[in-house]
């Protein structure tokens, strides 16, 4: 009977013995990955700092247009209409969104209709954004023989709406169904019971959708580069070509002038900064979801 529960013992200790040997390795490797990712994280951070941090430093950068080789300047110009842009663009297509994430969460549970949307919606939701800025070039710039500001903006809002989509579905099926049984019991119509209970129990979800389709939009180049390419003076006028920081970065880092290649690093930083900050609004939040 004792070498029996010895016996016992002894395979117990083997395999705890081999589990925490695993354990380790795994912790270990899982260790390893989290170094190497932090790594290059904080090098491209510290890289975009270094190189971008004297340019952000200085005033011209925020106050003049987008200079001529050889010439002082700044991104005044690619700012504003970067803002524009992404405004009009996060203005157009958030409603598409959200209310489509309303359909899906609310009114299609089950049906085929919302599980062939909420494909789809995955589908452009991982779709490269050039082929977003082809699709708007072909439908519009074509059509109307000019680049402009609208058609950069049709392009980040087609960016923006599967963000929206994906986000809104999820934080309204996250609200408990009692809230809805219990409306429908005093007798609210649908209608009002998502507008006056489950917008308000997940406004801070979809909210935090809203800032992260920001932020991807922000950083966006390629569909731009089909619809409202750029302009190196001021302009207001969304019929024409209008400037904006991705395009103007990605020319002026392709180019041999160092002055542009300054303006380029501090346009980066900018950016990188603005994402930063937008992701970490969004995190907040969330939590304060939770």
């Amino acid at each position: 009977m004792n070498e029996s529960v010895m016996s016992v013992i002894n395979s117990a200790n083997r395999v705890y013995l081999a589990r925490k040997r695993r354990n380790v390795l795994m912790l270990a490797i899982s260790s390893l990955a989290l170094a190497f990712g932090l790594f290059w994280l904080v090098w491209i951070i510290f890289t975009l700092l270094y190189e971008g941090g004297t340019a952000l430093a200085r005033v011209a950068l925020y106050t003049q247009m987008t200079p001529p080789p050889g010439a002082d300047g700044g991104l005044l110009n690619a700012i504003a209409g970067s803002l524009v842009m992404a405004a009009v663009g996060t203005l157009l297509g958030t409603p598409v969104g959200i209310l489509a994430g309303t359909y899906l969460a609310e009114y299609g549970r089950g049906s085929w209709l919302a599980s062939a949307t909420r494909f789809l919606n995955d589908v452009l939701l991982s779709a490269p954004s050039i082929v977003i800025g082809l699709f708007v070039y072909s439908i519009y710039v074509a059509k109307v023989g000019h680049f402009s500001g609208w058609a950069g903006s049709i392009a980040l809002a087609l960016l923006v709406i599967p963000v929206v989509v994906r986000t809104t579905d999820d934080m309204l099926k996250l609200v408990p169904g009692s809230l809805r049984e219990a409306a429908a019991a005093l007798g609210c119509p649908t209608w009002k019971m998502i507008t006056s209970i489950t917008y308000r129990a997940a406004r801070a979800g979809i909210l935090t959708g809203i800032l992260l389709a920001v932020a991807r939009i922000s950083g966006e180049t390629a569909p731009l580069l089909f619809t409202a390419l750029n302009n190196q003076f001021w302009s207001a006028n969304m019929n024409a070509p209008m400037a904006n920081l991705p395009v103007v970065i990605f020319q002026f880092a392709m180019s041999p002038y160092e002055d542009w290649h300054r303006l380029a690093w501090g346009g980066a930083a900018m950016i990188t900064i603005a994402v930063l900050a937008l992701n970490i609004m969004a995190r907040i939040l969330f939590r304060k979801r939770d």
